[in-house]
């Protein structure tokens, strides 16, 4: 038999070699022909007495990144149009095709024949659930190597049978905390979970495989086998009393229960563990087609994994603009922010020249990539030789000259609009005619800016998040008279630095600033209202957002806050301020010189040594204290979420936003909005227009006229449109993989 995604090929020992690879593919995914394809190769290794063994591999640089998720939408779109018909039938449909990788799997390890996973590159998702249903695993060693299944971060979770597979390789704590945080875990790392059995150098990858096989390789797995005792011991164990409530305390304290996937997980290992393997593996299919029909998981699924694909791919690149080639990049301020940019830059081969008033400061910009790489050497994700080469590549100076040759220039000095000016216009007399310039501000409008540009059309919003290593997205801004070049040369730089960009239109706070403002203004005036700082801060977190609104507001400075607050009443008036907000910033800013994390003093105290906490004498800055009885948490926790969504449809309403993705992208990787809603406009999506109409409604009348909802909302309400049925996103559901 042939097959168009895999080669099968028997030694004279009768050892198969099966490799993995999709043409016109650059990586291997499951789709339905592979799912199709391996299980026939199953059956023809179980059934073929000339086979004594199957040895598993991919003929790519990778493994495989898993399963193509619209795989999945697929079944979910046919059991919704058959559950209109027939709900009965339509669950037991999907509960089957949901559940088909995992009885492959199981299969495979039962079928009396040894596999061995053969992986020579990263595996995730589906395809380690697979090396982990074979009965031994050979890796190659390759510092490039990532293993994991980080389903739940898509709103899934493992349903192929890892939640069964891996406690019964490794201690329930362990287990569960390796599938909770979706983590990557390098081939080493690995190994000393024991969820892969040996590291071999890539050339005697598939040797040491058919070697194991070769020396009497038995075809049962572990819990198979009579006298089957658990890693991390029974369920009803006192092991078992010690850890659970425990995991359990944990679970609900770093997700408040918002994640059915995270949730799920619990369920699976808790209730499997107490069952033979067959029986478990039944549960966890239970749990991943309740899982599928969720809400979360579609929204998920759509802006994480979908959409952000899509956004990484260039879906708003200029397709008719060649690609660039970025060789050099300037970067213009080596303080914090253009520091991190520096070292991005340098970490994904490109070289820079990092500038600043003097060689002294600029030196202590590159002293930061020095640092990051240092500690990257010493957890062993980088060698002595990458850090050598990284450093080479950034050329520190106070000489503008040294710009001649950049491609594009990055401007990372201080929100000051003569400095910007000022370093723009002898950035300009150096560069070449076609070099693009980008700044790096979060508030300062880009067409304001570009008039100091004798090219307007090459002058473009860079917006990196801090801090810049970690942070994964990028705000790209366009001016009034941005042009295409400078946009697709913007992208292109983003695509190589490895971030996710969004695409906005000029305006004050562009979009992730001014939403993210909001969220902090309902914090202040919570508790200019009198509701305890403690409990606003719990709230937030509750609501899904990593921190609490006072917090977030001590990261990016207390002070900046207020001065952004002076700047819009001087441009706007004093009608586009809050008073009571006004208030609250000038005490603890011109007042109390409390500025937040960076002096040590804000909304919490941050003491040398010990932990941050809320500031004791917060109290005293509040008019009215509430008693926490009387307040409704769940209105808290909506006036924090549909305050953001409101003012991402006004983004969208004014043109600033004009693709969906880029919302709900966006808004999760930059401010870190609740993320199982899937983005500021997917939660408006979830509810509903209408009821999100009626909420702003009431919250508008109880808690002021900035909850109003505005005529886009009021019309799609009145239709019963949805933002992804209104404005879909061109291109929207491309084949991926997870």
């Amino acid at each position: 038999m042939t097959y168009k995604n895999f080669t099968l090929e028997t030694d004279a020992d009768g050892i198969a070699l099966i490799t993995w690879d999709m043409p016109d593919k650059s990586m291997n995914v499951f789709d339905a022909s592979v799912m199709e394809e391996i299980g026939a190769i199953i059956e023809t290794v179980a059934s073929d007495e000339a086979i004594k063994g199957a040895v598993i591999t991919s003929g790519k640089a990778t493994f495989s990144g898993g399963a193509d998720l619209t795989m999945l939408q697929g079944v979910l779109g046919e059991f919704h149009e058959l559950r209109a018909a027939d709900e009965t039938a339509a669950m037991q449909r999907l509960f089957d095709e949901s559940r088909r990788m995992s009885q492959l799997w199981r299969r495979l390890e039962t079928c009396g024949k040894p596999w061995v996973a053969a992986i020579n590159g990263t595996a995730m998702g589906g395809a380690f659930e697979l090396a982990l249903s074979c009965h031994h695993r050979v890796a190659a060693k390759n510092d490039k190597t990532r293993l994991g299944l980080p389903e739940v971060k898509v709103g899934l979770f493992p349903g192929a049978g890892g939640t069964q597979r891996v406690p019964r390789l490794v201690p329930t704590a362990d287990a569960l905390q390796f599938l909770l945080q979706g983590r990557q875990l390098r081939v080493a790392q690995a190994k000393g979970m024991r969820l892969i059995d040996a590291v071999v150098e890539p050339e005697d990858l598939i040797e040491t495989a058919k070697t194991w096989i070769r020396d009497g390789g038995k075809p049962v797995q572990p819990w198979d086998k009579d006298g089957f005792r658990l890693p991390g011991g029974k369920v009803y164990s006192p092991a078992g009393f010690q850890m659970y409530p425990a995991a359990n305390a944990i679970y609900r304290r770093e997700t408040y229960d918002n994640y059915p996937a995270a949730r799920a997980i619990m369920s699976c290992v808790y209730e499997g563990l107490q069952l033979p393997m067959d029986q478990a593996l039944t549960v966890e299919s239970r749990y991943f087609a309740h899982v599928l029909q969720t809400k979360e998981a579609a929204s998920m699924i759509r802006s994480l994994f979908v959409s952000m694909q899509e956004l990484n791919k260039g879906a708003r690149r200029p397709a008719d603009v060649p690609a660039s080639k970025i060789a050099k990049v300037g970067v213009l301020g080596a303080g914090f922010m253009g520091a991190g940019v520096a070292y991005v830059t340098a970490k994904a081969g490109i070289d820079v020249v990092l500038l600043d008033r003097d060689l002294e400061a600029a030196e202590r910009g590159k002293a930061y990539s020095d640092t990051l790489v240092s500690k990257a050497v010493g957890r062993g994700r980088a060698t002595a030789e990458d850090k050598e080469a990284l450093l080479a590549r950034i050329h520190t100076t106070a000489d503008y000259a040294d710009l001649d040759g950049c491609d594009l220039v990055i401007e990372a000095v201080f929100e000051d609009k003569a400095i910007k000016a000022d370093v723009t216009q002898k950035t300009e007399a150096v560069l070449n005619k076609d070099a693009v310039f980008g700044t790096n501000t979060s508030t300062l409008p880009i067409t304001d800016l570009a008039k100091a540009s004798r090219r307007a059309a090459n002058f473009i919003g860079i917006h990196f998040f801090s801090p810049v290593d970690k942070m994964m997205l990028v705000e790209i801004i366009m001016g009034k008279k941005t042009g295409d070049k400078a946009l697709a040369m913007a992208l292109d730089y983003c695509r190589a630095i490895r971030k996710t960009p969004i695409v906005v239109n000029d305006s004050r706070g562009f979009y992730t600033s001014r939403v993210v403002g909001t969220y902090i203004r309902e914090g202040h005036l919570m508790l200019a209202e009198g509701v305890p700082a403690a409990m606003i801060e719990t709230v937030g977190r509750m609501a899904g957002m990593p921190v609490g609104p006072l917090a977030l507001n001590d990261e990016v400075a207390v002070d900046l806050a207020w001065k952004i607050l002076q700047a819009t009443k001087k441009d706007l008036g004093e009608k586009a301020v809050d008073p009571a907000q006004e208030t609250l910033l000038e005490e603890m800013v011109v007042k109390r010189g409390r500025l937040g994390r960076k002096n040590g003093m804000g909304f919490y105290d941050y003491p040398d040594k010990g932990k941050k906490h809320l500031w004791p004498d917060l109290a005293d800055l509040q008019p009215v204290h509430l008693d926490p009885d009387t307040i409704d948490v769940e209105v808290l926790k909506q006036r924090l979420l549909a305050m953001q969504a409101l003012e991402t449809v006004r983004c969208f309403a004014e043109g600033v936003l004009t693709d969906v993705r880029e919302a709900d992208v966006g808004s999760i990787l930059g401010f870190g909005f609740a993320p199982f809603s899937g983005g500021t406009l997917s939660y408006i999506d979830q509810m509903g227009t209408r009821a999100f109409v009626d909420l702003c409604n009431r919250l508008a009348r109880k808690h002021g006229p900035r909850f109003r909802p505005n005529k886009l909302l009021k019309e799609m309400a009145a239709a019963g449109e949805t933002f992804y049925g209104r404005f879909p996103p061109a291109g929207h559901g491309q084949q991926q993989a997870a």
